[in-house]
């Protein structure tokens, strides 16, 4: 697919500046929906002030380029990538390109976010427009130079020649080009073209990081900050009657204790003395609500599943009349527990309120958002926000609420001091945002031989929220076609989890399509690939997913892992599905290991468009495999009175990394602009690991985590 070539770009979304006193040329321009940046600097940009732009340019007088990005860097590597959009079309050595973390500027940016697996794609034309209109500006002050028409100039490599064989370095007409106005209409590349874009390219924050250098939120401090750790109510349902401080204040380095709303902070000069005097506070906690436990979950769940009253999210055909006239109906319920987030780094966030602005400082994936209600909550003007972020040890969707960053600012100003709050990890479990638990009811009807009904009711925590996407397949491959939610509300918090919606019911629906095949004695890829031809693209614009994408990585996961044809003792499962934009089939390889299952590899195809950074691309595409497989195998989390029965790792159970499989992954070729990656991977794994276990033990799995279930299983079979 030809890429289009003739972009206008917006006067509003590319602002020109004048050189700067130190010589060169500052670029502003809106990042619009774009995301991240970073790397070693190889010119000095303390110095400079970019706080009127949103994201930039900078090239200085030797050709060197920095790169300046707006939005939050979780891991995801879009610090690399979407740098890697502009240096592509400004045509600069990729060596010769040093990245740097923008702060929050809302007039500036409009969409300082990381979640969604979307910055890739909605900064895939403004980052490579903005690229092209550098370049284009420093090639008309080189013919301006040269008195020659600039239609007869080229650049590449940050050299610009003319047809008489003169050339420029940018940085020699760098201050020229300041001076010109901003091209409306500019050329991009082919992708044939490309010396950036497609080529790996290491983390930009690689050194740092293995070399230990000040870069997430735990890193940070000020002189005379304040360690914080908070006491919150032990269980949902719960908050403060009183408290007694005495021995907390006794504990040396704890300088200060309050209380806000139902928590108490600790202020100490280190983070032990803080975590030390939270432990030796009394308090006395009452209940203020229903302390709801798993099994009133279970039962509530059950009773909507049992509803005709549920919402109707998409009907297709006549359900009713398809489930009459059928010759076998087929009907499973598959659960999955509530999930807590566990990033690596735990929550925390610095905050500084003084009378002239509120310096706040961390990880956080919302940034404007929360500062936002940050100024709600201190009453204080928006202006007065200024935010920092820092690099985040892992996210996964916890960062987007802001919870920890609002306490921040809270006690500072309270206390009128520098502080910066700390969770813990047992913080981090009992006083999180959770994935929901979630109930699916699917029901088929079978045909001679075909799948001719579907019927699907989710029942959630919450799920008003989080709710399933009834137009993901298999919408529009079956003629009679129902999705229905329900939810029952509850006073534990619920959010997003990494692939919001689908990293569960992936797993249920594909797990179910496999039960299908095995009824209709058909090969499941082969089901799937006949029930995608009952699809044809672009008829029904509601539907989400690419019948023809969706194929084509299908076929290329069966031909790459040798599908239908395991080595002896290995067994195979299959799963493919659609989100965030992107088409991902995976088969998982397992060998039954002293009767439990041992994944041995994990075979991806993925059709993302085209692949900015393959190394950081196959990088998410693994970690999200893992992180898929794991949670579906070991994740388990309830509740009894309100509290959290896990809070730590020696109760949790993790993937670990001698049960972490071998993961192939292979990309569909195309030059179709380029979706999201950080998040796909995730959910076909746990279908495609269910499947592959259903093959090897003829169990067929519908509750995670698997190994809980498989005990279970094995007991009821023994009794």
């Amino acid at each position: 697919m030809k890429q289009q070539e003739k972009i206008t770009f917006s006067r509003r979304d590319f602002i020109r500046t004048s050189a700067l006193a130190s010589g060169g040329l500052l670029i502003g321009f809106n990042f619009f929906t774009a995301c991240k940046e970073a790397a070693k600097p190889p010119v000095d940009i303390s110095k400079l002030n970019f706080n009127d732009f949103n994201a930039f340019i900078k090239i200085a007088d030797n050709g060197y380029v920095t790169i300046f990005s707006p939005n939050p860097e979780i891991g995801q590597g879009v610090k690399t990538s979407m740098p890697m959009l502009i240096a592509e079309e400004l045509d600069v050595p990729w060596e010769h390109v040093s990245v740097a973390q923008g702060i929050l500027d809302t007039n500036n940016f409009t969409r300082q976010v990381a979640g969604g697996s979307q910055s890739i794609r909605f900064g895939w034309d403004a980052l490579r427009q903005t690229g092209a209109s550098a370049k284009q500006m420093l090639i008309n002050a080189a013919a301006a130079k040269w008195g020659v028409d600039a239609s007869t100039c080229t650049a590449s490599d940050g050299i610009i020649k003319n047809a008489n064989g003169d050339e420029l370095n940018y940085g020699d007409v760098v201050n020229e080009a300041a001076k010109l106005e901003v091209p409306e209409n500019v050329t991009l590349k082919e992708p044939k073209d490309y010396k950036i874009i497609g080529k790996d390219a290491i983390n930009v924050d690689m050194d740092n990081i293995i070399t230990g250098k000040p870069l997430f939120g735990l890193d940070y401090k000020t002189d005379g900050m304040k360690y914080v750790c908070v006491a919150r109510p032990p269980a949902f349902g719960q908050k403060i009657n009183s408290y007694d401080a005495t021995d907390a204040k006794a504990v040396s380095s704890v300088s200060d204790i309050i209380q806000f709303g139902d928590k108490i902070a600790v202020l100490a000069s280190n983070t032990w003395a803080a975590m030390k005097g939270k432990k030796a506070l009394k308090i006395e906690w009452i209940n203020n609500g229903s302390l709801e436990s798993t099994s009133d979950h279970d039962k509530q769940l059950n009773k909507i599943l049992d509803s005709n009253n549920l919402d109707v999210r998409r009907e297709d055909g006549n359900v009713k009349k398809a489930f009459a006239e059928a010759d076998k109906v087929i009907e499973r319920v598959y659960e999955s527990p509530f999930l807590p987030h566990n990033c690596m780094e735990p929550m925390n966030f610095y905050a500084n309120v003084t009378n002239e602005k509120v310096h706040l400082v961390g990880p956080i994936q919302t940034p404007a958002g929360t500062a936002k209600r940050i100024a709600s909550l201190i009453n204080r003007d928006e202006n007065d926000i200024h935010l920092e972020m820092t690099r985040m040890g892992g996210g996964f969707g916890r960062r987007l609420y802001g919870d920890f960053a609002l306490e921040a600012a809270e006690i500072s100003n309270i206390t009128k001091q520098p502080v910066k709050v700390i969770f813990s990890r047992e913080d981090d479990m009992a006083a999180g945002i959770y994935r929901p638990a979630i109930k699916y009811k699917i029901r088929a009807s079978l045909q001679d031989g075909k799948v001719t009904g579907y019927h699907l009711k989710e029942a959630a925590i919450n799920s008003n929220m989080y709710g399933l996407i009834p137009n993901f397949f298999p919408a529009g491959a079956i003629a009679n076609y129902k999705v229905e939610t329900g939810n029952y509300k509850s006073n534990i918090t619920t959010g997003a989890w990494r692939a919001p919606y689908t990293n569960f019911l992936a797993f249920a629906e594909q797990s179910f399509f496999d039960e299908l095949a095995l009824e209709l004695n058909i090969d499941p890829v082969q089901l799937r690939l006949d029930l995608l031809s009952n699809v044809e693209d672009g008829k029904d614009s509601t539907i989400e997913y690419s019948a023809k994408r969706m194929t084509e990585t299908i076929e290329l996961a069966a031909e790459k892992s040798n599908w239908g044809k395991p080595k002896s003792g290995v067994h195979q499962g299959f799963a493919a599905y659609y989100s965030h934009n992107t088409h991902v089939a995976e088969v998982v390889d397992i060998i039954m290991k002293n009767g439990k299952p041992k994944v041995e590899k994990v075979t991806v195809a993925v059709d993302c468009g085209i692949v900015v950074n393959p190394t950081g691309a196959k990088n998410q595409i693994e970690g999200g495999v893992i992180d898929g497989i794991g949670h579906a195998m070991y994740g388990d989390f309830s509740f009894e009175n309100g509290k959290p029965q896990d809070v730590n790792f020696n109760t949790y159970r993790l993937i670990r990394m001698k049960e972490t499989p071998i993961v192939e992954t292979y990309f569909v070729e195309n030059e179709l602009s380029p979706t999201g990656l950080g998040e796909p991977g995730l959910p076909p794994a746990g279908g495609a690991l269910a499947n592959a276990i259903r093959t090897a033990t003829g169990t067929s799995l519908t509750k995670q985590p698997f190994i809980k279930e498989l005990e279970r299983r094995k007991t009821d079979l023994s009794v």
